[in-house]
Order: C-alpha cells, then structure tokens, then sequence
C-alpha cells in the first residue's frame, strides 16, 4: 500500500517540491550530496539531473528496488543507492556538501527523529548544508491539510504514531535547537501544507 501511494500519488503530489530542492540547498554542479530516507529516489533524481553527485538510503528494499528500476529509465550516472539506516549512517564525517531529508521525519519516534539528525549533521561538512522537508505544523485548516491527514491515517500502524506525535509539537524547529543548527531560508508549498527548511551548523 505505501509503495504504491508513493509511486502513483506521492511522487506526482511532490514533483514541485523535488524540482524546487537542488536550487534551495544551494549545492552547485559537482557538489555531493546525501538523501536520507530517500524513497523511491525521485529527489536524488532531481539532484542529479542538476549535476550534483547524490547518493539515496533507504532501510527498506522494496523502496530502493523501485529507485533502482527508476535509475535505469533516467539515465544518470552521478546517483546511487544504497541500504542503509538513517539513525547510524554508514559514511565518514564531514563527508558530503549538503544532506537532505524530506518527509522522513514525521513517521519516526521521537528518539529515532533525534538520532536522525545528529547524524545528518555529523555526515555535513562543518560549512555545509542540511535541507528538511515535511510537513509544516500545525496542519493548514484546509483540504491540503485533510488530505494528509487522511493518507497518514491509511498508512497506518507505528507511522501514523509516529505522524501523531510529529503533529504535538514543533519537531524541525525544536531538531534545529537541540542540534546547534541555525535556519537560513524556509519555504512553504501547498497552501501551508508542506515545509523547507534550510539549515547550516551554527
């Protein structure tokens, strides 16, 4: 069911958002970057069709076996994939230019949100750039709010727990605190529904 969503709702729904991303993290042509919890890879996509060199992790197969296939029908080179869990990154420090994360911090636990983005930031360059995309809070009273209201609850079980506990209180804002990152720009889309953030270390 979520493959599904992601692959004929999902991915379309965020198009605007994925193309806006590579200009916003303000990473140049050769610049590498990481995509965490990257999906079926349409960011990464989006990366390297502007000639960034971009890796996506995923810990789940189905997911990267539909980045992979999509790999395939794009063409680009300069992307990868790989298994790999968000709360203990397999790369070095201060190893890629910028780090992104879009719509994978709302379904996770409060512990595995922070242990998320105290490896994103270990993985940045100390004059990199971290990019986080979810969805603003609270919720807009309107039908972009509903409709994310309804798809979380479909999906159900510890993701919309997890979507639940995102909703109580202001999770990016209060990651960026705890975390010594300081907010640059912001972006909204969707009437208020969706938020990017762009953060670098303080």
């Amino acid at each position: 069911m979520i493959i599904f969503n992601y692959g004929t709702l999902i991915d379309p729904f965020l198009r605007d958002v994925r193309k806006f991303t590579p200009g916003f993290s303000g990473i140049k042509v050769g610049g590498y970057v990481l995509d965490v919890c990257c999906g079926t890879g349409e960011q990464v996509f989006e990366y390297g069709r502007k000639g960034i060199t971009a890796i996506g992790i995923d810990i789940d197969l189905n997911m990267l076996k539909i980045a992979l296939k999509n790999k395939a029908k794009n063409n680009l080179e300069n992307v990868s994939f790989q298994q790999a869990d968000a709360t203990n990154l397999p790369f070095s420090d201060c190893h890629f230019d910028c780090v992104s994360i879009s719509f994978g911090l709302h379904d996770k636990g409060r512990i595995a949100r922070e242990k998320i983005v105290s490896e994103m930031k270990r993985v940045v360059k100390p004059d990199g750039t971290i990019i986080f995309i979810d969805f603003q809070v609270p919720l807009p009273a309107n039908m972009w709010g509903l409709f994310a209201r309804v798809i979380e609850f479909l999906v159900n079980g510890d993701h919309y727990r997890g979507f639940k506990d995102y909703l109580r209180s202001s999770v990016i804002n209060n990651l960026i605190s705890t975390n010594h990152l300081h907010e640059v720009d912001r972006f909204l889309f969707k009437n208020g529904l969706i938020i990017a953030i762009r953060a670098v270390q303080s």
